[in-house]
């Protein structure tokens, strides 16, 4: 017939349901713009929806909804945390992040995540957070949730004053502060505030401190409890420290970071085998 094999293929009919999940999928897009096809994929689940991922991928791609690919960064070797939690309020983590106001004055943000069930605890917002305040914010932390058995931080003046390891002392809380220089070692603390940074701070102008504390608790609630992570099974922290099950999202997983970096490890560990 004279066609090139390269140009026939095998064009689907058009399904009617399609119509209907390519409204939710831009509907989901205009309401979570940095989210990917595996957020959606979880999104439609949650709402019974018994779609495959492939399938989500495909229409999502066809919608233009697919974000810019992240550049590649030079990861350092043996970048793994000293310290694994292993179960909730295991070990916390606190860092500052760093923003400023329509008026170019600095804020300074004092977040707490929960190392174990990835929950953000806390966000402090406002121009000066000496260790005093990040001793009250704690404070008012121990007091709720209870005391964690470790804390994990950088080497900031404000982290490693002596008034706040007294104290910390005092509540018989561990304290790890990672290697100077080496923010891989904090991964979990890093990622939340990556998180922060581009699904708030990027898209957020903030006029006065108050706007930055309401608009940023609104983000810190929504990262707990509407935002499916891939490392919980696309559970959010609530759901995942409280023991939710969601059948639809245990059937059809697509592939994860975590899954390949665990084949990667098996495939290094025959290789050490057979060599030896």
């Amino acid at each position: 017939m004279e066609i090139s094999r390269a140009s026939y293929h095998y064009r689907p009919v058009k399904r009617v349901e399609d119509d209907h999940l390519r409204r939710l999928l831009r509907g989901f897009a205009q309401e979570e713009p940095p989210g990917g096809y595996r957020p959606a994929w979880s999104f439609l689940r949650r709402q019974g929806y018994e779609v495959n991922h492939k399938r989500v991928y495909r229409l999502w791609r066809e919608e233009g909804l697919t974000q810019p690919r992240k550049r590649k960064r030079v990861r350092h070797i043996g970048g793994s945390a000293p310290l694994e939690a292993t179960h909730t309020d295991h070990v916390w983590t606190y860092d500052f992040i760093h923003d400023r106001t329509e008026e170019g004055q600095l804020l300074r943000i004092l977040t707490v995540e929960d190392e174990y069930t990835r929950e953000g605890l806390a966000v402090m917002v406002d121009r000066h957070l000496p260790a005093s305040r990040v001793k009250g914010v704690l404070s008012q932390l121990f007091a709720k949730r209870g005391v964690p058995e470790y804390l994990r931080s950088d080497n900031g003046p404000e982290l490693v004053a002596e008034e706040l390891i007294e104290w910390l002392d005092e509540q018989e809380v561990k304290t790890h502060h990672i290697d100077p220089g080496s923010p891989w070692q904090n991964p979990y603390g890093e990622s939340f505030h990556a998180t922060l940074r581009r699904e708030c701070l990027s898209r957020e102008l903030f006029h006065t401190v108050r706007a930055a504390q309401v608009q940023i608790e609104r983000c810190r609630r929504r990262y707990n409890e509407r935002r499916p992570h891939s490392s919980l099974g696309y559970l959010t922290p609530v759901e995942f420290r409280d023991g939710v099950r969601i059948p639809l999202l245990e059937r059809g997983r697509p592939s994860t970071h975590q899954g390949r970096k665990e084949r990667v490890n098996q495939q290094s560990l025959h290789l050490q085998v057979v060599q030896s």
